[in-house]
C-alpha cells in the first residue's frame, strides 16, 4: 500500500492491484517495483492519470537484474 500524504489530503494506492493489472510479465512486475520504490510520487500520478499501460509499453528496463 502507497499512502501519500499532503497538508490536507491522504492518497493510498493498493499496489498489488496495480501489479495484478499491469504486470504481465516477469519484467513489468520488476519495473512497477522499481517505479514504486525509486519514485513513488511518479508511481502514484501514473497511477491517477491511467498512465501506467503506456509507461510499461515503452520498455524501460529500471527493474532489470544486472548480471
Amino acid at each position: 500500500m502507497l499512502r501519500l500524504r499532503t497538508s490536507y489530503t491522504t492518497l493510498a494506492i493498493d499496489c498489488i492491484a496495480v501489479e495484478d493489472e499491469y504486470g504481465n510479465t516477469p519484467a513489468q512486475r520488476a519495473e512497477l517495483d522499481w517505479l514504486l520504490y525509486n519514485k513513488p510520487l511518479e508511481y502514484a500520478q501514473m497511477v491517477l492519470r491511467g498512465e501506467m499501460e503506456h509507461y510499461l509499453s515503452l520498455g524501460c528496463d529500471h527493474g532489470r537484474m544486472e548480471d
